[in-house]
């Protein structure tokens, strides 16, 4: 029931945040490889973005990569959410009086975090390469032109093998612990310290909201240079036997963003990162902990 609860509160949260991953993908792949100030500048901020987006693309193109997007959540968070909940189950994340250990918060973050991206990585590879897919006039990074969520499953695999699937699934792993552990540990440890306090206590969900914005912002500071690798990595174009043509891993894409773009190339997008990550991470945590209510108040009464 655990895993169920943690994929329902993912799949509520994605649908609103769904137009700024969009924004924040394709801001991500703008100058892809290239010095700045010599690369065509689409998207220049996030309502330049949303307005270029409508204008070429219709409104439509906000939610593009929705299927894959709500499908990724619910396994995702359902793996990560549901993990992390079994060992607070166990007594793993708490001491004597109840309080939650930070460093084993932050541990089993990573470690939930990075099985849901390696049993994940399938739908986010589709996702990204979905939403990446526009309109010659505004197009940014390889474009793949999968017409849906399933052709795209269906021609990866066909083309390169169960493994094609899992392709760049390193860099998403490495990127979901990373994120995982940041947000979780943050919402935990924020959220008891103002339950415990007497701090926004005026409404049942006050301190949950209160604590899953501290969370967006932690999770967004250490997240987004990854996210921007793992991007690259799932984007760019491939061979016949698989690999990529511009990147051989997370080191090698590092070095080359490093090396062309410079280092601030890491926080491309992160504003509208933010913004996905903040409804997002809000939701999500708020949704976690009201269905983790409900389900409690149903085992009362069914007891």
């Amino acid at each position: 029931m655990d895993f169920i609860i943690g994929g329902l509160a993912g799949v509520g949260a994605g649908f609103f945040s769904n137009p700024f991953d969009v924004i924040k993908t394709r801001m991500q792949l703008q100058g892809e490889l290239r010095a700045k100030g010599h690369h065509a500048v689409y998207y220049k901020n996030i309502p330049h973005a949303m307005y270029t987006i409508v204008k070429h693309d219709g409104v439509i193109a906000l939610q593009r990569g929705l299927a894959p997007a709500l499908w990724f959540q619910l396994v995702v968070n359902g793996v990560r959410l549901g993990i992390y909940q079994q060992a607070d189950n166990y007594g793993i994340l708490r001491d004597e009086k109840h309080n939650t250990k930070f460093t084993n918060s932050f541990i089993v973050g990573c470690i939930s975090g990075m099985c849901g991206g390696l049993v994940g990585s399938p739908l986010q590879l589709v996702k990204t390469q979905l939403m990446s897919y526009s309109s010659k006039k505004i197009a940014v990074g390889t474009q793949h032109g999968h017409p849906g969520m399933m052709h795209a499953l269906t021609q990866i695999y066909m083309k390169n093998g169960l493994l094609g699937l899992w392709r760049g699934a390193h860099g998403m792993m490495l990127r979901n612990s990373v994120g995982s552990a940041s947000q979780i540990a943050a919402f935990s440890v924020c959220k008891e310290w103002m339950d415990n306090n007497n701090m926004f206590q005026q409404s049942k969900y006050l301190s949950a909201f209160m604590a899953s914005n501290i969370g967006a912002i932690t999770k967004t500071l250490t997240l987004t240079p990854m996210d921007v690798i793992m991007t690259r990595l799932y984007n760019q174009a491939i061979d016949a036997q698989g690999r990529g043509l511009f990147y051989e891993g997370i080191w090698d894409c590092a070095q080359k963003i490093t090396k062309t773009e410079g280092l601030l190339a890491f926080y491309k997008g992160v504003g509208p990162s933010y913004f996905r990550q903040a409804p997002h991470t809000v939701l999500l945590l708020v949704f976690w902990d009201m269905l983790k209510d409900l389900q409690k108040n149903f085992q009362t009464l069914k007891a």
